[in-house]
């Protein structure tokens, strides 16, 4: 049946066995799926969205309703006092460099309590070689980091160094970004803030959400977070949203994060949607289900290539905290064939080949491939890495299960 796509009987064979073996993971992300989806459903009813909210503005965008509604239902699903949901936000890079700009201050202390973050927002904070003079740093806001123990939280250094009571923000980074180490559940995040609060009420407890939306059943502002923030590029976008961000959490916090947006006093009052409204509603609605098949796409990738040999995290019957599989691959030339793969599996531009090379924001040569509707939709099927031992190949993503295991499929017989 596969033939079309170029892959040989002996990976479809084992394709139809894996799918045997992964079936009561995929009825837990099921479960999952249908509680998310009746907490959207409910968020739409009980904020009384009605189609005149689709319209949407241009220039100013003054107290448009449509946008004001959306926002209303974000902080509904998230069960947050407020919300920021905007096209002006390009990405979740961009809502995290607002969201620190708006709560930071010179002279200010931020410490991560996950590690080094992502390595865009490494440059954001300054916290690199060469910092930007546009960087966190570069205003005097102060970084530290901690590191996880075992894929957990240092409890005992993070509570003596709360201590001191000169922390402004806290930020916990809840997927792995381009580390090796595990994504951190919503359970893990709920017991270390919860820790953070033994010592210090006061401080700000940021957790950058990306790519863990909807992959349980709880979101951060639920177990106590401040703020978190996340991409419509990723899981919320559902591959329907063609641009924007969210920030959610404490009003006054919100507050300032708009006014770090737009400008002082004005704050949330303008900001066009630009057409947006219904692409960011059809988006939010489509999630849980989009979210669903890219942990489906994700634990059939992790359990055909660990038969395959391949070092691969999580593990197929792992609990999931975001929607990102890792495959270790150990050569430079498998990751970057691995990606082409993917490439060539996609619905867009799979005649393109992609090659490592420099990206903004990255130390690294980064290799990427994205055959995607929407530029930079991690939520649709994507791969990349960067060309750093031990070549580690990023996979997430998937608008539908089978589209995903086609082009994992794809990925393993370039490969081969």
């Amino acid at each position: 049946m596969l033939k079309e796509l170029g892959i040989d009987e002996e990976l479809e064979k084992l394709s139809k066995q894996v799918e045997k073996e992964i079936q009561n993971q995929f009825e837990k992300m099921e479960e999952i799926s249908q509680k998310n989806s009746l907490k959207v459903l409910g968020a739409f009813q009980d904020c009384n969205l009605q189609e005149s909210h689709l319209n949407s503005s241009t220039g100013y965008g003054i107290d448009e309703a449509g946008r004001n509604k959306i926002e209303e239902i974000y902080a509904k699903v998230f069960k947050a006092e407020d919300s920021l949901v905007r096209a002006q936000l390009i990405s979740g890079t961009h809502a995290l460099a607002i969201t620190l700009s708006a709560i930071l201050r010179p002279n200010d202390t931020m410490i991560s309590i996950t590690g080094a973050p992502y390595d865009t927002l490494q440059t954001v904070i300054g916290c690199v070689e060469n910092p930007s003079p546009s960087s966190l740093k570069s205003y005097g806001i102060k970084y530290e980091q901690i590191e996880l123990i075992e894929n957990d939280f240092d409890v005992q250094s993070i509570q003596g160094r709360l201590e001191k009571q000169d922390v402004k923000l806290v930020e916990i980074q809840r997927s792995r970004g381009y580390s090796t180490r595990k994504s951190l559940s919503i359970e893990k995040i709920e017991k270390i803030i919860k820790k953070i609060r033994e010592i210090n009420k006061n401080v700000i407890i940021m957790v950058d959400n990306c790519y863990g939306e909807f992959v349980q059943d709880r979101e951060p502002i639920e177990v106590g977070a401040d703020i978190a923030v996340g991409s419509l590029m990723k899981n919320l976008g559902a591959g329907i949203a063609t641009s924007g961000a969210y920030i959610v959490g404490r009003k006054d916090l919100i507050n300032l994060c708009a006014e770090r947006l737009t400008s002082p006093g004005i704050g949330k009052e303008i900001g066009p949607s630009l057409g947006q409204n219904t692409q960011f509603l059809k988006g939010l609605f489509f999630a849980p289900q989009v979210v669903e098949s890219s942990v489906k796409t994700a634990i059939f990738a992790s359990r055909i290539l660990e038969k395959l040999g391949y070092d691969v995290e999580p593990k197929f019957d792992e609990e999931r905290a975001d929607i990102v599989q890792t495959i270790k691959l150990g050569a430079e030339d498998k990751l970057v064939k691995f990606c082409q793969g993917i490439q060539k599996g996609s619905p867009i531009d799979s005649n393109v080949i992609p090659i490592p090379s420099e990206m903004g924001g990255y130390e690294d040569k980064v290799v990427m491939a994205a055959g995607t509707f929407t530029s930079g939709s991690t939520i649709e099927l994507s791969c990349d890495g960067p060309i750093r031992e031990p070549f580690i190949a990023y996979m997430q993503g998937g608008l539908t299960y089978n589209y995903g295991k086609f082009g994992i499929l794809k990925a393993i017989q370039e490969m081969k």
